[in-house]
């Protein structure tokens, strides 16, 4: 093994040690700090994460990878006219819209889908994971289980997918494509993003990170086994980086978040990093103009800034933008009220 490489497992091996074992005397550390944590009052303990079902399908894509979908609430011709279709993130499952799920099923009609390799959709082993390909799914779902207007809403990765799909089907808005929520997500420069970090570590990071995750892709197996031992440690990066309000976070929802994100292959995980620091749709938001669109970002997500959010506000001068406050990127679990209530409202400025 050379110098070369020895340094680039050597580089690896930091950035993934924080989702696998430490030292001894770091793990007890992180496992101590854990305990404390659950021991807290937990408002979320009965919560049903990850109960919730709908009317199961499955789409199998024009390239052939079977998507897992799922159609939620009023169905037939007492059904509501509207469906809100709600696309998820990156790392995530459609999961991760419980609370969206929970209080909108009873009066509108949900479309809620697993993206390609995550979730219950099958992996898209030699297929294509760009997020043009996502806008080209997104409009395969709403071809086949949306049979008037909608609403698309997207969280993160989601997010990006509905700008793919209004830069590949922009005939799809204003007539089937009614309005748009876009959740703490990015046109684009994804890559500049400092994740909190110094400018010149910032800088570092990014500068070796497409090279470290192609290598743990190469190498998924071996680290997917590595993340699961080192569960005690992803739960409190999960805890720091997903939620703005971490002391107080519900320790079962910090739970359900991170085992969405375990669940997602390492493979997965590399197979579309280079997409999303790739993606570039801010010339397409354009599309939007004529929908109602609402735009929401917390102010300590370090994922996609709230710089990012405003960037998106000022080309769409007609999107309702709103910051919340002590809030991080996981924004529709963390501050699901307010994300619903957003949503509910987009819904009536949609019905007018």
């Amino acid at each position: 093994m050379t110098t070369t490489t020895r340094r680039k497992f050597g580089i690896a091996g930091a950035l993934v040690g924080a989702a696998s074992a430490g030292v001894a005397a770091a793990a007890m550390a992180k496992r101590y700090a854990v305990g404390r944590i659950r021991l807290r009052p937990d408002l979320e303990a009965s919560e049903p994460f990850g109960e919730l079902r709908g009317r199961e399908h499955t789409l199998i894509t024009s390239d052939g990878v079977a998507l897992h979908v799922e159609v939620d609430g009023p169905e037939g011709d007492g059904g509501a006219p509207l469906t809100v279709v709600l696309c998820h993130g990156y790392c995530l499952s459609s999961e991760s819209w419980h609370y969206q799920r929970r209080d909108l099923r009873e009066q509108h009609r949900l479309v809620l889908w697993d993206q390609r390799s995550h979730g219950r959709s099958q992996r898209a082993v030699t297929g294509d994971t760009s997020i043009d390909r996502l806008g080209d799914d997104l409009a395969e779902v709403l071809e086949t289980f949306v049979p008037g207007p909608c609403v698309l809403v997207g969280h993160s990765m989601g997010g990006m997918t509905i700008m793919a799909l209004a830069d590949r089907h922009p005939e799809l808005f204003g007539d089937r494509v009614r309005g748009v929520a876009l959740l703490a997500t990015s046109a684009g420069k994804l890559a500049e993003v400092t994740l909190g970090l110094p400018a010149l570590v910032s800088k570092a990071v990014h500068k070796v990170a497409p090279t470290t995750v192609s290598m743990l892709g190469r190498r998924g197996s071996l680290v997917d086994r590595t993340r699961h031992a080192g569960s005690d440690i992803a739960f409190l990066l999960t805890r720091y980086m997903g939620f703005g309000d971490s002391k107080n976070v519900s320790p079962t929802l910090v739970d359900f978040a991170e085992s969405m994100i375990r669940a997602t292959p390492t493979e997965v995980v590399a197979d579309f990093y280079p997409a999303l620091m790739n993606h570039d749709k801010l010339s397409a938001l354009h599309v939007l103009d004529p929908v109602p669109t609402a735009i929401m970002v917390g102010d300590k997500d370090w994922l996609t800034p709230p710089d990012h959010s405003r960037a998106m506000a000022e080309a769409l001068p007609k999107a309702q933008f709103t910051e919340v406050p002590d809030t991080s990127h996981l924004i529709q679990l963390e501050r699901p009220g307010a994300v619903t209530d957003a949503l509910r409202d987009l819904i009536k400025r949609v019905s007018v």
